[in-house]
Formats: C-alpha cells, structure tokens, sequence
C-alpha cells in the first residue's frame, strides 16, 4: 500500500461545501406501463425530449390539493424482515446501501483474493468535496447506474459497454447522490440550485432509455440534494439542501409517478448531507445536519419524535440495526442511540472526525466505520467495544461495505482496499487516480467504484481550477 503525503494525513474531509438519452443498440424489454405513465405525465408536462424544459412539480403548497400525503400512523404494520431482506421488499427496488436500513450488507457476495481492473471510465470533473455517487446495478442485473458530478447520468452494462448517457441542468456541481430505482424508473436529486436561477431537482429517469420523466422546478430556493432517495409505497422520501437565506435543511416527501411534492418539513438547521434511514419495524425515519444534529420522525406518519445533539457536524448516513442507529460525527465518535427516543447507547471516539457510513454485519453483531485517523474500526454493535482496527493508509469518508466475507472501502489515499471482516487484515488493495470516495458496490462477482477528479486550485482564489485526471468508475474482477 502506498505511503499518502503527510498533507493528506493532516487535511479536513470537506473544505465546506447531449439532452436526450443517447441509447446503444441492445434488446431490451418491453416498457413497462410504469414508464409509459410516466413518460405521458412529462410530455403533459411540457418536457421536451431532452426530458428538461418545462417540469410537473412546482413550488406549491404543502400538502398539495392534488395529492396528499395519507400515510396513516395507525394502521401502519409492515412484515419485520430479516436483516438479509431488504424494505421495501420488493425485487423491483434497489437503493443506495442496499435498502432503507442502510446497512451497506452484501450477504450474498463474496470478495476475491485478488482482483484486477476490468473496465474503466472517466466520470467526474468538478471540484466540490463531497463523497461521489456510488454506482447502482439495477434490479436484473444488466444495467449498471453511474451518476456524475458534471449533471450527467450515464448507464453501462456489468461489463462496461456504454448504453446511453442523459445530460441535465445540474452542470456546475452534479449528482452525487446514488439512484433509487422502482419498476424501471430512477429517482435521484441533483445540486441543479449551484447554477444560477437554479433550484435543486428531482429527476425521473427511465432505466431503459434515459429518457428524463419528470423533473421538479422549484423547491423553496434550494441549492442542492446530496441525499440519496428513500422509497415507500409510492413515495420518495429525501433531505434538501438551502443556502440562502440561511443554510438549512428539509425533509421532502413527492408522490413518485408524478413528482409533485405532497409534504415538507423545514425544522434542520444547517445543510443536510446524509442519506435518509427508514427503520419500518420501529417506525422510524431519521437523518443528520451540519448543525450536529441527528434529526428523528416517526414514519410514516411524519410526525416529529425526537433529535439527539453530537457536537460537531454529522454528515454521512446513518445504519439502523437491533432497534439503534450507528451514526458518525465529525466531533470524531460513532455513536448508538436507541431509535425509539434517541438515547445514548455508547461512543465510540476516533482519531479523527467521522464521515463515512457505517456497514453493519447482523450475522456477526459487527458495525464497520472509516475515519480521518487513516483507520476503520470494527466495534461490537451491542457494547461498542473494539474487536480490531486496521490503518488503509488514508482518510476514510465514503461508505463502507461489507460482504459475506471481507469489509469493502475506499481512501484518500487513491485507494480501494478489501480487508479481512474478522480480523481487519489487508486482503488487497487498488490504486486509483484520485481519492476513492464513493461505496464499493459488490454484484456477481464484480466490484464497482468511483473517485474524484484529480483537481488543482479548487480552493484558490487566484488559481484557475484545472482537471489534471477525470475522476474515473472502476469495475474490479477476480485476477485468477
């Protein structure tokens, strides 16, 4: 494993803050009539077949009179699910981290001893210093999601083959949230609100195409949407970003065929990177904010429950697993709260703030996490108690995986390493280009990440910002 500079050791994680579906020949199945109802909103809508002017949802009044937001506290009783099945159950739906519970567990995948580089792509170009978007492989397995920090969204095959690539009016900062993808259509925010006369924006993509279905136009002047998107009953649920005229936050809920927002909740301070966790069992939805808070409804009914104060921002998402959330600061702990009322379990303090998103074992009671002290920990989820901690080499922002066998991350340091889940010993490692920062994503024998551009004068005033190497997705396979 290379030896970072010392400037990487003593850095901060962040520093602050062609129009159609242009479609490779394949055989493809039929539209779904998900997507045809879709498609016909957005031509109802005006959009053209860039999928961009013109937009369904707008700026309204929330709950809106067309639709409403019914979920019902009550007679809420969802099936409790093992912790190898997703929520929502359905082999239709596929998110970020591997479902609502965000856990980031992989049981069905192992890792190779040693792997090699199947397949590269340039991806990403811009300066910003959030954790980029993780690939996503769609339900079937033959698509592979790969969202972009130019506002492009591109689609390849497992094995690389370029399918279609949409281009959006998120060019200045991007996506770099993951996609949720529901019966063939994706659901993903972009930062569209960092160009000028510009809000965030929900876009619908067909999964097949490219096609953008719909796409939201105003959403309170908001600058951008990092979190990647829950799905439940036929709605999205996801966090947003306000900058003026005060950085705040809002959790969002659209009617997801349509579009149209159907509630909001605008009580986070700060601005709101982490994903949103949905613990059905507990009823429970819950997030985090730059103001160092971790925010808590009860789901679905959205009625607020509770917030628990760390003391420094939380940025990464958040796992839930045996009734608690796992949630990392930059005040440099790992917390367990109880999700019920957000009582402290235990901490857990690093050497440095925490950014990257928990991956939890429920086989074995183990939570994962990175930290900026070059180090991932593996702490006895019951008691927090330390079982081993391994140096990578480099900070540790993104997500962690973790699969049947091995815990999955990538580094500052231009890295992606595999490391043995029971005793933290290195199994390999990957050089990159730029900082690895998005989850390494495991499917059938491949492993799918992406970086950061390598940038100069990104925070220099007097310099001009200069792509020196495209930040590139890698595909990983087995070296024997």
């Amino acid at each position: 494993m290379r030896t970072p500079p010392d400037a990487d050791r003593d850095g901060g994680a962040e520093s602050g803050r062609d129009g159609t579906g242009s479609t490779s020949d394949r055989d493809g199945s039929e539209t779904t009539s998900r997507r045809e109802y879709l498609a016909g909103l957005g031509a109802a809508a005006g959009l053209t077949g860039a999928g961009i002017a013109g937009g369904l949802a707008g700026c309204v009044e929330l709950p809106t009179t067309q639709v409403t937001y019914d979920l019902d506290q009550e007679s809420f009783d969802p099936p409790s699910l093992p912790y190898d099945q997703t929520y929502p159950d359905d082999e239709d739906v596929t998110m970020f981290r591997r479902g609502l519970r965000r856990l980031g567990y992989y049981p069905g995948e192992t890792v190779p001893d040693a792997v090699t580089t199947n397949w590269e792509r340039p991806t990403n170009l811009r300066c910003h210093n959030a954790a980029k978007a993780s690939p996503l492989v769609a339900p079937g397995g033959d698509t592979v999601l790969v969202p972009a920090d130019t506002g492009k969204m591109h689609a390849v095959t497992p094995k690389g083959e370029h399918l279609w690539t949409t281009e959006t009016p998120a060019t200045r900062q991007g996506f770099h949230a993951t996609p949720v993808i529901v019966d063939g259509v994706a659901y993903l925010g972009g930062y569209d609100g960092a160009n000028v006369n510009q809000d965030a924006g929900m876009y619908a993509f067909d999964v097949e195409t490219g096609e953008v279905l719909w796409r939201t136009e105003e959403m309170h002047g908001s600058v951008a949407i990092g979190s990647s998107a829950g799905y439940w009953d036929g709605y999205l649920f996801v966090i947003v970003e306000h900058r003026y005229p005060r950085q705040k936050g809002e959790l969002w809920v659209f009617e997801a065929e349509s579009g149209t927002p159907v509630f909001s909740d605008d009580r986070i301070d700060g601005m709101p990177h982490p994903t949103v966790a949905i613990y059905p069992e507990y009823e429970r939805l819950l997030t985090g904010s730059n103001d160092g808070l971790v925010y808590c409804w009860e789901f679905p009914s959205l009625e607020f429950a509770w917030s628990f104060e760390t003391d420094a921002e939380v940025k990464g998402p958040i796992a839930l697993y045996d009734g608690a959330a796992f949630v990392g600061s930059w005040d440099s702990n790992c917390y367990r709260l109880d999700v019920t009322d957000g009582s402290e379990d235990w901490s857990f303090e690093t050497g440095g703030i925490v950014m990257s998103a928990p991956a939890v074992d429920p086989e074995s009671g183990i939570v994962y996490f990175g930290s900026d002290d070059w180090h991932i920990y593996a702490l006895d989820a019951g008691t927090g108690e330390e079982v081993w901690s391994t140096d990578v080499g480099g900070r540790v922002m993104g997500a962690l995986t973790v699969t049947s066998d091995a815990v999955l991350a990538g580094t500052t340091a231009g890295e992606v390493v595999a490391l043995e889940k029971d005793t933290g010993d290195l199994r390999w490692f990957v050089e990159t280009r730029g900082q690895a920062t998005s989850a390494p994503v495991p499917h059938d024998g491949r492993i799918f990440a992406a970086e950061r551009a390598v940038m100069s004068g990104c925070w220099d005033e007097d310099s001009p910002e200069e792509v020196q190497a495209p930040g590139h997705t890698y595909c990983l396979v087995d070296a024997e």
